[in-house]
């Protein structure tokens, strides 16, 4: 029994046991690993931050932390012995102080310093070792001789004499009163006064610091340049006048003042690189203050080369180098210009070279930490930039203008005025952080100054055929930033490079085009208000005809806007991206804002004019003229008077209900597909990428690579393109559903006329008082109620010519024409009418009065029916009518020249113009209309897509509205039931 339980005993014994193995492995498979943070200032004094394990590591025996906290270092008193660790031991005491490089212990002539070295009065040197390099037992202060012909004091580190000064050479190397000793140089007495301003004007915040860089150094290097012309001194000089915005003020001991003195005493030496503005010895930072010298050097003379964006001669690359100074005037190199020189903002280096590519328009921005900015722009470095012109061997350079927008003079920002008061200068830097340190050069700046925004915009020639541009503004704004917490504080900066030409002559173009055309649409719409006065029949001119006048004039209008901004676009887009030298470039953003002007002003008018043809497309009189009449053949049995009676079967109304339900359903039909229409413009957008060529940039490519610079789009190009586009691909559809749909698949206007005249009914619609449209349904076989049979007979002997043809007049064909009614029917028609305009009640149950009133619409619809049979049939011989053609020109004018005075004028209309009163006959207004709307909200949005959904859905607004409306007036017109409207 004992051996029976083993093996149940092991086996309970495995499962927990395999249980804890797999825990333990899943523990080892998901540990983490956790170290704690430590930073250097934790450190105790006994502690240094050990930079492999970033924690605190005591240190050794008699040793303290370094003043970097990184190391250790011997104790006073103790030197340092190398083993394969550092170890320190105690100096002896008879030789108490540690030499200075540590190693050693040694006697001093005097007492040790502090830290526990040597020390020597001023004038001395410390000697420690023999020329040998053995360590002496004592050491020694050796007197530096500062007379003839030694002339040596004591170098920076007080342990060797070196030659002192040459501007303190006189007898000896002391500068003695009168003269001033600064900079460590010796100045004679009279020729700059020593009491300078080392302030700097930060004029955003409206008050001035006492630079300590400035203190330290203004009055010595402007000493040394007027003085002893030392070429980086004065280099210097002009640094410090740049950080203060190269601003002139009434004080004359300012950076800018001493340089401005300077300048003008070396009117008399002849001027570097033959530039007048350039004097010798001195930097360039001031093209002169003539007026109007700023036009003259960016306005006269073009840049020798030209760029050309195809060919052989193909020249896309703008070559830019800058001379680099650092703060002290030191030369430091020549350097291409690009990549982050004058890029703050970080990027690739692909999407940066494109800012030099002519004809791209560039622009980066991004907001830099303060905290980034000192740490990564200790000092300032300046730039002098010109452009390469290349040339060989005989390379030659042009010198770029700058425009500095904070620039003052006597307290004015005259460069934010106009050019003629301009003041051009040179040099500029990015980022100052150390003007605006206060005490000591090494404190937090109270502010520091950073180039908010650095615009460099070509101007092209005029009417050039070389693609010549005149010399490149750089243009630089500065912005003020007040220091109060470093690590939040963030500061926007921004560059970029611009084109521009003079728009002048295509402004006048344009404004021409619309002033020829707008008087044109001026004579149309006088015409459109006369023709509409004709055909309301009313002499007078009223407050009426005045809106009316100026609701035709707007929408003339709207044309003329959208002709001409449709053909600007389209003229710059195709012109700007097929060139091969550089003969145009696109207007600058805020050059557009006239052009985006007139197209708020084409949609605005274009609106108007929409809402003015759906108001009156649903206010319109319709009528169907039912001819049939009853049959005595189909007489059905009444009873009156308690006696059967013969009665005639009466005129079914279905025909009518069917007649009416189909004009309802034609009311929005258009001669394009809406929903096709935005996919197709969508999918050439943005699948096809036609959207790239609204870019502001020279390349007409289709496709960009993601990792390219992708430049901002250009609105008069994007609606260019986009207006285009929109256009091409709704004419194409008006063309398709006119050449082919309408022939060989449906017409759904030419069938609701052949409808009519099967249902044998004629529809009337007058769109004016006395002006309207005649469609003739009346059935060539007399009857329309008859079987299926019968019915077929009918259509087939219409087929085969066995029958009179369908037209009004006998042996035409022509069932549709324009009307010209006298105003004695006009006025005939309205007393019936005002029968059939009260609503109708929908309750099954009603009173005696709506009952009353329902028979009194009966009566006026047949006797309005009645009435309209009988003139078509010519029953009344003081309200008859005649049939003619249209002249050509009346035709084109929209303008009838006969007025129906005695009577009324049919003319015959093969082109169904009835559908003036549908969307179908407006399909131009409503085109146009659309692609306004599709560009307007567009050019809001930057968003195709956003637009296209937009417009999709106003269509449907708009459909839907004009179906109700239409709809309803349908119903008060005509004594259809809304009920039979499906």
């Amino acid at each position: 029994m004992a051996t029976g339980t083993l093996p149940f005993a092991v086996h309970r014994l495995k499962v927990p046991l395999t249980l804890f193995l797999v825990i333990c492995l899943d523990l080892l498979n998901c540990q983490q690993f956790i170290v704690p943070f430590t930073a250097p200032s934790d450190c105790s004094v006994e502690e240094f931050f050990d930079i492999s394990s970033l924690s605190c590591v005591r240190c050794g025996p008699n040793q303290r932390r370094s003043t970097t906290g990184l190391s250790c270092v011997c104790k006073t008193g103790y030197q340092t012995l190398t083993t394969n660790t550092i170890t320190c031991q105690q100096c002896p005491p008879d030789k108490p102080a540690v030499t200075k490089d540590g190693f050693g212990c040694i006697r001093c002539p005097g007492s040790p310093s502090d830290e526990g070295t040597c020390q020597c009065p001023p004038g001395n040197v410390l000697v420690e070792r023999d020329v040998s390099g053995n360590l002496l037992d004592e050491a020694r202060c050796e007197m530096c001789n500062g007379n003839a012909p030694a002339l040596s004091i004591p170098n920076s580190s007080g342990d060797r004499c070196e030659r002192c000064q040459a501007t303190v050479i006189n007898a000896s190397c002391v500068c003695n009163p009168p003269n001033v000793l600064a900079g460590g140089l010796c100045f004679p007495p009279d020729n700059l006064s020593t009491n300078v301003n080392p302030s700097v004007n930060y004029a955003q915040l409206k008050f001035s610091v006492q630079s300590a860089w400035f203190v330290k150094n203004l009055y010595s290097s402007s000493a040394a340049c007027l003085v002893f012309s030392n070429l980086t001194a004065c280099q210097a000089l002009g640094n410090m006048c740049v950080m203060n915005m190269h601003s002139f003020s009434g004080v004359s001991t300012d950076a800018c003042g001493l340089f401005n003195t300077i300048f003008r005493s070396r009117a008399a030496f002849s001027s570097t690189q033959d530039i007048s503005y350039w004097r010798l010895n001195l930097p360039w930072l001031y093209y002169g203050d003539e007026p109007g010298l700023a036009s003259r050097v960016l306005q006269t003379d073009p840049v020798p080369t030209g760029f050309h964006f195809r060919g052989r001669n193909k020249n896309t690359d703008i070559k830019l180098l800058a001379a680099v100074y650092n703060v002290r005037g030191e030369f430091l190199r020549w350097e291409q210009v690009g990549g982050r020189n004058l890029q703050l903002c970080p990027d690739t280096a692909t999407k940066q070279a494109a800012a030099f590519s002519f004809g791209t328009a560039y622009q980066q921005s991004c907001d830099l930490s303060v905290a980034e900015l000192l740490a990564t722009h200790p000092e300032p470095l300046f730039y002098d930039v010109f452009m390469d012109l290349g040339g060989g061997e005989n390379r030659k350079l042009l010198p770029l203008p700058s425009l500095v927008y904070n620039q003052q003079y006597n307290g004015r920002f005259i460069n934010q005025e106009s050019m003629k008061n301009w003041y051009l200068s040179r040099r500029m830097f990015l980022v100052d952080t150390l003007s605006g340190r206060e005490k000591s050069m090494s404190a937090l700046p109270k502010v520091i100054r950073v180039a908010s925004s650095v615009k460099i915009r070509f101007q092209l020639v005029p009417r050039t055929r070389e693609g010549q541009v005149y010399p490149p503004l750089m243009t630089v704004t500065y912005r003020d930033v007040p220091i109060t917490d470093i690590n939040t504080q963030t500061v926007s900066t921004m560059f970029a490079v611009e084109y521009e030409m003079d728009q002048n002559e295509a402004r006048i173009k344009t404004d021409t085009a619309l002033g020829v055309m707008g008087g044109l649409a001026v004579l149309y719409s006088l015409l459109k208000t006369v023709s509409w006065k004709r055909r309301i029949a009313s002499p007078l001119i009223d407050v009426e005809t005045m809106l009316k006048f100026l609701l035709f004039y707007a929408g003339d209008l709207a044309n003329v806007f959208f002709a001409v901004t449709v053909g600007t676009g389209l003229y710059w887009l195709i012109l700007y991206k097929a060139q091969r030298f550089v003969s145009v470039l696109l207007p600058l953003p805020a050059q557009e804002e006239q052009f985006v002007t007139y197209i708020s002003c084409a949609f605005a008018l274009k609106a108007v004019q929409f809402l003015h043809k759906l108001i009156l497309q649903v206010s319109v009189d319709v009528f169907f003229i039912d001819w049939e009449r009853p049959r005595s053949k189909a007489n059905r049995t009444v009873q009156a008077a308690g006696k059967p009676k013969r009665d005639p079967s009466p005129v079914s109304i279905w025909r009518t209900c069917f007649v009416a339900n189909e004009w309802n359903e034609i009311q929005t039909i258009r001669k394009i597909n809406p929903t096709f229409q935005i996919m197709a413009v969508l999918f050439f957008l943005e699948v096809l990428d036609f959207s790239n060529l609204a870019l502001r940039d020279p390349w007409p490519t289709l496709k960009r690579s993601s990792q390219a610079y992708t430049p901002s789009y250009s609105l008069m190009l994007r609606y260019g393109l986009a207006a285009t586009l929109w256009l091409c691909i709704g004419l194409l559809q008006v063309i398709y559903f006119t050449v082919f749909h309408e022939h060989f698949v449906e017409d759904k206007i030419r069938q609701f006329v052949d409808l009519c005249s099967v249902s044998n009914i004629s529809v009337l619609v007058l769109s004016h008082r006395c002006y309207g449209y005649y469609i003739h349904g009346r059935s060539v076989h007399g009857h329309a109620d008859t079987n299926m049979e019968e019915m077929d007979h009918n259509l087939k002997r219409e087929s085969e010519s066995l029958c009179s043809p369908r037209g009004l007049l006998p042996n035409t064909d022509i069932q549709t024409f324009q009307v010209s009614l006298t105003s004695c029917l006009r006025v005939q028609y309205e007393r019936i009418r005002e029968s059939l305009s009260g609503r109708r009640g929908h309750s099954r149950l009603m009173d005696a009065s709506s009952a009353n009133q329902f028979e009194q619409k009966i009566r006026a619809y047949h006797t309005m029916n009645q009435f309209l049979g009988s003139i078509i049939d010519h029953a009344h011989p003081d309200m008859d009518y005649i049939v003619k053609d249209k002249l050509m020109f009346e035709r084109v004018i929209g303008m009838e020249f006969l007025e129906p005075s005695e009577k009324s004028i049919f003319y015959n209309d093969e082109a169904h113009s009835f559908s003036n009163v549908l969307f179908y006959g407006n399909e131009a207004t409503l085109l146009i209309f659309d692609t306004l709307f599709f560009c307007v909200v567009d050019l809001g949005s930057q968003n195709f897509v956003l637009a296209a959904v937009l417009t999709y859905v106003q269509q449907m607004i708009f459909r839907m509205i004009r179906n109700t409306l239409g709809r309803k007036n349908l119903v008060n017109k005509t004594l259809v039931d809304e009920r039979f409207l499906i």
